[in-house]
């Protein structure tokens, strides 16, 4: 008995991690390649604007996670929709101090909100760069993206600065628990027993 507890045991240490797929999208120039460097490694990174892609992986805790910083320029956009595939969380990020962009803002996260691939995804934005003077408020841009539109779906504003890492973890972990409810939700649907009718 004590030796199939303890083989038990040893087994348990070995499970597989879970696998989370996060992307990163924005405008450019908000500070995507700057917050997936601040999460990977916990510093400021010096970055160029991104053409193209970044991929870095995290651990945290048993949850193996994707990040994928894609490129935010006009030209770059079409491209988006290649990397929607298996993605369970999008994280948006916005420049929050430059409000003569934030309508571009809007037109690229209902653009990329209405890819049916991205239809059983948490969204949360980061309301990037609050350390700027004139930051518009986590209230402001949830009026200025639209989101209280999407009642179907989880989102989440943070306020952030990738620079100094204020609330990214924050961020992180709210995507990271809607993950995790998402996973329950399946699960239980799963293992609810089949009903059948005897009615002809």
């Amino acid at each position: 008995m004590v030796l199939h507890h303890n083989m038990g045991l040893r087994f348990s240490r070995f499970r597989r991690l879970r696998k989370s797929r996060i992307l990163i999208l924005g405008p450019d120039a908000a500070g995507k390649t700057t917050l997936l460097y601040r999460l990977k490694t916990g510093r400021t990174v010096t970055t160029i604007p991104t053409i193209g892609f970044n991929v870095e992986s995290i651990q945290i805790k048993r949850t193996q996670l994707t990040l994928w910083d894609v490129g935010g320029q006009d030209k770059l956009r079409t491209l988006w929709k290649h990397y929607f595939i298996g993605v369970s969380i999008l994280a948006f990020v916005v420049d929050s101090s430059d409000r003569d962009r934030i309508e571009e803002a809007n037109e690229a996260l209902q653009g990329v909100l209405m890819d049916p691939l991205l239809d059983s995804c948490a969204i949360l934005i980061y309301a990037n760069k609050q350390d700027m003077e004139g930051a518009m408020s986590t209230r402001e841009i949830t009026e200025k993206l639209g989101l209280s539109q999407f009642l179907s779906r989880p989102w989440h504003v943070q306020s952030s600065c990738a620079l100094t890492g204020d609330g990214v973890y924050e961020g992180l972990d709210w995507a990271l628990n809607q993950e995790k409810l998402r996973r329950k939700r399946r699960n239980k649907a799963m293992s609810e027993p089949l009903l059948f009718s005897n009615v002809l």
